[in-house]
């Protein structure tokens, strides 16, 4: 039996996002399971890898430049991040991208916001989703592990005030002690210009 090509996957997962581009359209959600083999590369980076990578640059650039900071086990979560980050350029229409994996473990960015970029694409490989609502409504809405969400950002060209989408990390602080978040984001490159890693913290 043939395999699936991976152009095509990759592809379909970008028309998938196209949406967006709706005047009035300011956020995609896409569902997705995460493998075994992916799963268990995340667990083995939130036990060893770095709690944060911050850099900018082409897909290719950012991995090479970021290969060594995952240890032995973590390489799907990598190969994973930098094929989000080639669907991130293509939707974006830029050559470079900012690329932020981060372990939270606090209440970061726990008011509802709608961020200062064109778009903004989210991950959470690990632990509670991200939350997001309308302006006109209350009403908050979990992602789910795993899953892909796409947001307009207030620099997205044409963008429309009608419906306009708040979102935020959820806060740990009421969650169970102890609960973490591994966080993908991806933006337009002059959202950060620094690149920095932080010590991994103790294994628990």
């Amino acid at each position: 039996m043939s395999s699936i090509c991976p152009t095509r996957l990759h592809m379909n997962a970008v028309a998938a996002f196209r949406p967006i581009e709706e005047p009035d359209r300011h956020i995609v959600v896409r569902e997705r399971a995460l493998d075994d083999i992916l799963v268990r590369s995340i667990a083995q980076y939130l036990r060893a890898g770095p709690g944060l990578i911050l850099t900018r640059g082409t897909p290719d650039a950012i991995y090479a430049e970021i290969r060594s900071l995952f240890p032995l086990g973590c390489i799907p979560l990598l190969a994973d991040a930098i094929q989000l980050a080639r669907q991130y350029r293509q939707l974006a229409g830029t050559p470079d991208l900012r690329l932020r994996l981060e372990r939270i473990d606090d209440d970061s960015c726990r008011c509802f916001h709608i961020d200062n970029v064109p778009l903004r694409l989210l991950c959470t490989y690990a632990g509670p989703g991200v939350q997001w609502k309308t302006a006109d409504d209350e009403t908050i809405h979990d992602t789910s592990e795993g899953s892909l969400i796409l947001l307009k950002g207030r620099l997205f060209p044409r963008r429309s005030d009608d419906g306009a989408v708040l979102h935020r990390s959820p806060p740990l602080s009421t969650m169970a002690p102890g609960t973490q978040r591994l966080l993908l984001t991806l933006d337009h490159p002059d959202a950060c210009t620094v690149v920095m890693t932080r010590a991994p913290m103790a294994a628990v």
